[in-house]
């Protein structure tokens, strides 16, 4: 019998009556015969509740005990579904990351799997029941509870179809697909019937819906994933391999237009202009978990040069900490940083090899009066570093500048 994963997130459980709305979707889903995997998100904003009350204890919880309190969030989700779906009459069992058997490494805040055991999941599905997950956490080898991050939930989710070699995996959240901006800030946005692995990905690793991680997953186990909305029944948007069409080279060139906020950049002044720097730099922050955006590396003439680099906002505290003494260790004159920062990128596959895409960018931007700190590009990516304060109304410029608005 298929097998079909289905994730909700924090808003579409936010209340008893939504986590109702959500039975029932479940329910007629496991009437047309197939085999239901539920996960999880918090309910609601809940997750930012139980970091605001660790925090008023101390401004820097410890890790793990951190990571113990945020995954109670999933857990309580996850029981309340159980318990809505069994008071309906369908046979249900509900599931914590320890209980499946979600193997992580040792990166709390920002787990990642190393393994998920299907043993108890396929035993559940045997018997007929619909098994709920609690999304975002798993267990190290020492048996210490993780959670998986930003949009943990998500790759819950995706890794789970992908070891259950399930038909896909289906998203439900508070917007009804993948659009061509966020229709929050763009009124015209367009949906996105159907988007590629690679032009999603990008979208997501600069802002839009779903988490780079649970994409990339998707790619590498061919996952088709489906995002919806739980509150209405309109057509999503299916994230798969292989785009049909046949306007091929003529087809849309910018898919869409994220953006992010939350960045902070820090320049390190005056290193030493020599092999190895840049690794001494990098490396502590990959071995603590702290990920790096935008890179940039000044050249200079009397053997030092300064290098620029962006990070979330919520690591500026930790990532100060690893490089301010290893700047000092290293020979740079200083270190300074500023806040307040976003990105805004175009995105889209149909840009490679075709020429003047940034400069169209960058010329929207001058004219709309929005200053560029840092750029950064890959084949199907252009990313501008700006103030946060112009982010929005860069996106509605971009979006269209590059021809994407509905009806446009």
């Amino acid at each position: 019998m298929s097998i079909i994963v289905q994730k909700y997130g924090g808003s579409s459980v936010s209340d008893v009556s939504n986590i109702a709305n959500v039975a029932e979707r479940i329910c007629k889903s496991k009437d047309k015969g197939f085999n239901i995997v539920v996960v999880v998100s918090a309910m609601g904003n809940s997750t930012d509740q139980l970091v605001e009350l660790a925090r008023s204890i101390t401004d820097s919880p410890d890790p793990r005990e951190l990571d113990a309190l945020l995954a109670t969030g999933e857990v309580v989700s996850c029981s309340l579904l159980a318990i809505t779906l069994k008071h309906l009459g369908y046979d249900t069992v509900s599931l914590t990351g320890y209980q499946v058997g979600v193997h992580t490494d040792d990166i709390y805040g920002n787990a990642r799997i190393n393994l998920i055991d299907q043993d108890r999941i396929r035993k559940e599905l045997s018997n007929g029941r619909i098994v709920v997950i609690a999304g975002f956490q798993g267990i190290t080898d020492d048996l210490n509870t993780t959670t998986l991050g930003r949009g943990g939930s998500d790759t819950t989710a995706v890794a789970l179809a992908a070891v259950l070699n399930a038909d896909r995996c289906e998203v439900y959240t508070d917007v009804d697909g993948i659009y061509t901006a966020d229709p929050r800030i763009v009124s015209r946005a367009r949906k996105i019937r159907e988007i590629g692995y690679e032009d999603m990905l990008e979208l997501a690793s600069i802002g839009a819906k779903m988490h780079p991680r649970s994409i990339e997953l998707g790619a590498v186990y061919h996952v088709p994933i489906y995002v919806a909305s739980s509150f209405n029944n309109v057509t999503g948007t299916l994230i798969h391999d292989q785009i049909k069409g046949n306007d091929m080279e003529n087809r849309y060139k910018v898919t869409g237009v994220a953006y992010q906020l939350g960045l902070s950049k820090i320049t390190v002044r005056s290193l030493p202009d020599r092999p190895g720097i840049a690794a001494n730099l990098f490396e502590p922050l990959a071995s603590v978990g702290i990920s790096v955006d935008t890179i940039v590396q000044n050249a200079s003439q009397d053997k030092t040069t300064d290098i620029s680099f962006t990070v979330e906002t919520r690591d500026l505290e930790r990532t100060l900490g690893q490089v301010l003494p290893l700047a000092e260790n290293i020979g740079a004159s200083g270190v300074v940083n500023d806040d307040g920062l976003s990105c805004v990128s175009i995105v889209g596959s149909g840009m490679q090899n075709s020429p003047g895409y940034a400069s169209h960018m960058f010329r929207i931007l001058a004219d709309g009066e929005v200053n560029i700190d840092m750029i950064t590009t890959s084949e199907i990516r252009i990313s501008c570093i700006i103030k946060e304060e112009q982010v929005l109304d860069a996106v509605r410029l971009l979006h269209t500048g590059f021809g994407l608005d509905q009806g446009g």
